[in-house]
Order: structure tokens, then sequence, then C-alpha cells
């Protein structure tokens, strides 16, 4: 079976789908990926097919409307700075989208941002279509909406606000998906789901059970997975500078904030030193796209290694809480020190520390050297924050995520 997995944004939005690319494919499938053409080398290297996307998210990221969303106080504030964001982007993504399903498939698996065009299409072009999610976006009573910052607001609270929410993506999505059922000679349709999504559809979510137990009061189709784990590039030898310094001492603590874009890279990357020093433990800072770098006999930088690699052999991890690094950390039994910054990283970083695996998250926008090297002194040396990562990374070692994606694909075929 020809099968098209279509996902937009960071890496963290793509690397999950190369290892569900791969098992795939080793059960049978033709797998081709459509994304951002920045990520087409880290797809191919795989052995899967590419279908290009437009927009490069890095440069948005790094936009004025971008750092906007960065700098966001209050989930209306970062609301109201994504809709700006997707109203430049949308339409031109939303056609990039069908012009990749449209090269030819026999089923379509869509992230959560591509969904609702991808819904479209398989309307019109008589294809099945699964949502493949990396977030549990459906509203719930369970947990608070994604971008809301706040662990509960009651069960009866947490569907309010989601459907207030509801009307802020309507109106990121509705424009570009209107055009495309039009274009597709559909009628105009109205749901009453999330995304201008019906609430029959089926959605897979790519992540454990264990840290996001399915809530009750989901729609019959949703079901949770596992997670689908990143695959690590082929040709992929670590440094030999970075094996040197890991030998030289103690398990360093890791501190990367992935694909988040900030113009004060300077200043960050002076604080994590300043933090390490405080709190007494050797770094490693991954430079990631903003650029960050710290060298001195105890702090070295590192461009992209593999999470799964690396991750095991520190002693912590500070990170901005986005799912995959934090799915990464998870799987290592490494403790975590999360520093959300914006979307649905305060939904993580709180799931982290309710699941008593993290101290307390640090909102990025008020993070200070001592803060985070209280933080990172609790990490290190909480024999219970370790033994509570060690048996997480236990549970999730004896789950396979991709079981039931290739399961519900049989019955397809």
């Amino acid at each position: 079976m020809r099968v098209l997995i279509v996902t937009a944004g960071s890496w963290g939005d793509v690397a999950p789908y190369t290892g569900l690319g791969v098992r795939l494919r080793s059960a049978g499938h033709e797998v081709s990926l459509a994304t951002h053409e920045r990520f087409e080398r880290a797809v191919t290297a795989h052995g899967l097919g590419f279908r290009p996307l437009p927009v490069d998210p890095r440069q948005e990221l790094a936009s004025r409307t971008g750092q906007g969303l960065a700098r966001a106080v209050s989930p209306p504030v970062a609301l109201a700075q994504l809709m700006r964001m997707a109203r430049a982007f949308m339409p031109g993504l939303a056609a990039g989208v069908a012009d990749a399903v449209r090269a030819g498939t026999d089923v379509v698996l869509s992230s959560t941002v591509t969904d609702p065009m991808c819904a479209a299409l398989g309307e019109a072009l008589e294809l099945p279509s699964i949502g493949v999610y990396l977030q549990p976006v459906h509203p719930s009573g369970a947990h608070p909406p994604m971008i809301t910052g706040a662990r509960t607001f009651g069960t009866h609270g947490n569907r309010l606000a989601a459907h207030a929410l509801w009307l802020g993506s309507e109106r990121i999505f509705a424009p570009a998906v209107t055009v495309l059922r039009r274009e597709l000679g559909l009628p105009r349709r109205r749901f009453s789901g999330p995304l201008g999504l019906p609430r029959e559809r089926h959605v897979l979510h790519g992540f454990s059970a264990r840290i996001v137990p399915r809530p009750t009061d989901w729609p019959a189709g949703h079901r949770v997975s596992g997670y689908w784990w990143p695959e690590t590039p082929p040709e992929w030898k670590p440094d030999p500078r970075l094996l040197d310094f890991l030998a030289a001492g103690p398990p360093p603590v890791f501190a990367g904030f992935g694909s988040f874009v900030t113009a004060e890279s300077e200043r960050l990357s002076s604080l994590l030193v300043d933090a390490m020093r405080r709190a007494r433990v050797r770094g490693i800072v991954q430079a990631g796209w903003s650029g960050l770098h710290a060298e001195n006999d105890d702090v070295i930088t590192v461009q992209e290694v593999p999470h799964a690699w690396l991750f095991p052999r520190t002693a912590a991890v500070i990170h901005h809480a986005g799912a995959g690094t934090t799915a990464a950390g998870l799987r290592a039994g490494t403790p975590a020190v999360p520093v959300p910054v914006q979307l649905d990283q305060h939904f993580w970083a709180n799931r982290l520390h309710g699941l008593g695996l993290s101290p307390r998250p640090l909102r990025f926008q008020r993070l200070t050297a001592p803060s985070l090297a209280q933080a990172i002194t609790v990490a290190v040396h909480s024999p219970v924050l370790r033994a509570r990562a060690r048996d997480v990374a236990d549970t999730l070692a004896r789950e396979d995520g991709t079981r039931q994606v290739i399961e519900t694909l049989n019955r397809l075929g």
C-alpha cells in the first residue's frame, strides 16, 4: 500500500514520523513523507520518499511575528500571534499539501496542523485519511487545552476552555480550508469538532497512555497508540570531541531548546553557563536553531546529536518541553528540567512535573540563573526523580507505538 505521511512545523514535528515511516516500510508499505524542503535530506536518508511543502519553519520562527510568539506572556496573546503568523503561510501550505496528496497515494496519515487539509482532500479524492497526532488536542475534561499553561481548570473548566480555544483554531484554519474545499468541488461545510474536523474522524496519537491516559470523554475513533520514536541517521557517528568530554568526568547536564529561535542567544547561552556553574555540574549545550554557544573546561557546545544516543549518558536534561524532546527524555529515563516557551510546551512541562519526573517548570520568559541552578540541583541529586524516570522508561521500552498504525493500515488493505 502507498502511504503518504503529511506533517508541518519544526523538526520535532517531523522526526517521529521518520521512525513511523521506517516501521511502516518494514511492514511492506511504500512510504513517502510530505514536509518542508528544509528536512528533505533527513527524510530521504532513511529511504523514505519525499514530497516538498512550502514555508521554512525556521524563517517563520525567526521573523518578527515568530519572536512575538516566543515572548507571549499569556495564552490569548500567544493565540493572537499564532493567528497572525498562520494567516501569512496557511494558504500556501494548503496548496502544497494538495499537490503532495494529488501526486498519488492509497492512504493519507496527517499531523495536527495538516489534518484539516488532508481530511478535505481525502473526502474529495475518496482516499482513506487518518489523523496521526503528537499532541492530545481534542477537548476533554481530563486536562486543560494545550496552550493554556495551566495544570487544570477542573473537569468542566477544562472543557469550557477547550471550546473557547476551538473558536481561535477555526480562525486559523478555516480560510485556507474553505478555499481548498471550493477548489476541490466540495460543499461548504461547518464541522462541530476542533480544527474544523468531524467528530467521528479516526485519530491515532503518538504518545504513551502512561504519560497522557486516553480521556474517557474522547470520541471512540480517537486512540492512544504509544510513541513513534525518531530514526537515528544511518551514517551518524558521535564526534570524538564529544566522546572525550563524556569520558572526562561525571555525566553532564544537557541543555537545548531545539527549534526555538531567540534573538538573545548570547544572553541565554551565558545564563545556562552561569546556572551550571552555580549547580556545580558539567554541561553540554546544543546550538539548536537559536545558535546557542558556550565553551569552557566544563561546558561544550554540540550541533545535532540524536537524543536517543545522548540523553542516557546525561545526569539531567534541560529543555523547552517540546513533544519530541520530552519523549526522548522519558525514553532515556533521565530527569528533566522543563523550561517551556510557548504553545503545547507548557502542557508537556506540567505533565512531567505532575508525574514526578521533574522539578516545577520554569517559564522561559522569567528564567534566571539562580532558579535554573536550583532546579538542576534537584534533578541531578534527587533519587526519587531518578527512580520514577527509570520506571517510566522501563514502561515505554515495553510498548510498541507503531503496532496500532500498522494494524489500522492492514484493515484498510
